[in-house]
């Protein structure tokens, strides 16, 4: 029973993949948004999935078993360390109480955006190299 269930979720890793990338972000604007704000927060952090625009450089452009993080350009240690400090920028700037459309707050949450996506990218990684 155990070994049907782990050969159907290896058989649909990318469909469950693509769906962490929006229910993650979900979960994140529901817990951690400012009150009312969750959809903005959502719609952002959804936004920096356009990260993806990088597997546009790729040959071929999607391998259901290649790896995305250290591969695609803004999947690499640069950048992921300005995701870092775009989602730390409102803290380092004081700006925690402003409003959430102010352009700092927008910023920490593209950049919290994109880091869950990587950390997302990294698991699926993880799990392609373990089975």
């Amino acid at each position: 029973m155990l070994d049907a269930v782990l050969s159907f979720m290896h058989e649909q890793r990318a469909v469950i993949h693509l769906g962490l990338h929006a229910l993650v972000p979900f979960i994140i604007a529901r817990c951690f948004a400012p009150k009312g704000g969750w959809q903005a927060v959502f719609m952002l952090m959804m936004a920096t999935m356009l990260v993806d625009i990088d597997h546009l450089l790729a040959t071929p452009i999607y391998a259901p078993n290649r790896c995305s993080i250290l591969f695609h350009p803004l999947h690499q240690v640069w950048p992921m360390l300005i995701y870092s400090l775009m989602a730390l920028w409102p803290v380092l700037l004081g700006a925690m109480r402003k409003q959430i459309t102010s352009p700092e707050r927008v910023m920490g949450w593209l950049g919290l955006g994109l880091l869950v996506h990587m950390v997302l990218d990294g698991l699926d990684c993880i799990w392609m190299k373990a089975i």
